[in-house]
């Protein structure tokens, strides 16, 4: 689902990685570039990545630091 937020677009995903679950955020721009904020953090469940995937995109969009994951994913 797209969103929005101060007038720009933006979409949250959540991929499950074995028992955990790993937020991820894209912003689009007028032009229809995105810009994918890549995997932001590793989550217990599926709200909180979804939240916090929320949080990032937001941040980002409004030109503030993005918050800290609880946990990263190891590559």
């Amino acid at each position: 689902m797209i969103l929005y937020h101060r007038g720009a677009a933006f979409q949250t995903g959540v991929t499950r990685a074995g028992t955990t679950f790993i937020a991820t955020a894209s912003i689009f721009e007028e032009d229809g570039h995105a810009t994918s904020l890549g995997q932001l953090g590793v989550f217990a469940n599926e709200d909180g990545a979804h939240g916090f995937a929320l949080r990032c995109a937001t941040a980002f969009i409004d030109g503030d630091e993005l918050p800290l994951p609880p946990f990263q994913h190891a590559a």
